[in-house]
């Protein structure tokens, strides 16, 4: 499966990017977690540095557009194949930079994906 980073996870288990790290976890896919706060969500440690890791896929985002800004460089650097932005994180300025890097964009939501076979 697909090596994802889930990027603005939150321990909280009523968040959508903590119901994602669950879902990728429960479907075999490997996952990492990045977020303010350190913490576990169904095994997988919430890192709160932003460390260089090889071969992610995927980067799922969970941050607002505005957030989004300061970690553009750093998520591009990644190198993934594809972004996706969840409902909410939207961010058009955001598509035309990755884009530009070859990185596939999609505006879709991960837990859709993950239930409908679409991941």
């Amino acid at each position: 499966m697909k090596k994802t980073l889930v990027f603005g996870a939150s321990l909280k288990p009523n968040r959508y990017s903590n119901l994602a790290i669950v879902k990728l976890v429960a479907s075999g896919v490997e996952t990492l977690a990045f977020g303010l706060k350190t913490g576990s969500v169904s095994g997988v440690d919430i890192s709160t540095s932003f460390d260089k890791s090889n071969d992610i896929h995927t980067i799922t985002l969970y941050l607002n557009s505005k957030r989004q800004e300061e970690y553009y460089n750093k998520i591009i650097a990644l190198a993934p194949k594809r972004v996706i932005f969840n409902p909410g994180t939207e961010n058009p300025e955001f598509y035309t930079l990755l884009k530009n890097e070859g990185i596939e964009v999609d505006v879709a939501c991960t837990l859709v994906l993950l239930s409908t076979g679409q991941y």
